[in-house]
């Protein structure tokens, strides 16, 4: 179709420099909080298979230190921008000290067009594009 732009984020590192010398936490293949870190692995998940997460999976030792955003993602590609309004909103609620609003969970994914399935005990992920009953059928995307 007709496209005004096309954005492509490709080769993102982030830039750890400003917190070298913070305690944290990174996981070491993705350079995201440790705890975050299994829940966006681009081997595991796509952008629609990440579930909610919020305050405790960004934390890291450094008190009152959260990356949020694309930097808590580190080099994972699974980003999306409702993810990180998602984080901001409950990590301002436990730094304000609003804890029932900083567990809660106030966000659906998008279909994303990418399907977790299960094969050899593994998740596989499948890009569909005019599927004929492929990954897609009845998985919700």
């Amino acid at each position: 179709g007709p496209f005004d732009r096309i954005l492509v984020a490709t080769g993102f590192r982030p830039d750890l420099g400003p917190t070298r010398e913070l305690t944290l936490a990174l996981d070491r293949r993705l350079e995201a909080p440790v705890a975050l870190a299994s829940l966006i692995d681009p081997a595991l998940h796509a952008c629609g298979s990440v579930r909610p997460h919020g305050w405790r999976e960004l934390a890291h030792p450094e008190i009152g230190y959260f990356a949020v955003g694309v930097r808590s993602y580190g080099r994972a590609p699974t980003f999306l921008l409702r993810t990180g309004y998602e984080q901001v909103r409950s990590v301002v609620a436990h730094l304000s000290g609003d804890h029932a609003a900083a567990e809660a969970t106030e966000w659906e994914l998008p279909a994303t067009g990418v399907c977790v399935t299960e094969a050899a005990d593994l998740p596989v992920l499948a890009a569909v594009s005019g599927s004929e009953g492929g990954c897609c059928t009845g998985c919700g995307c």
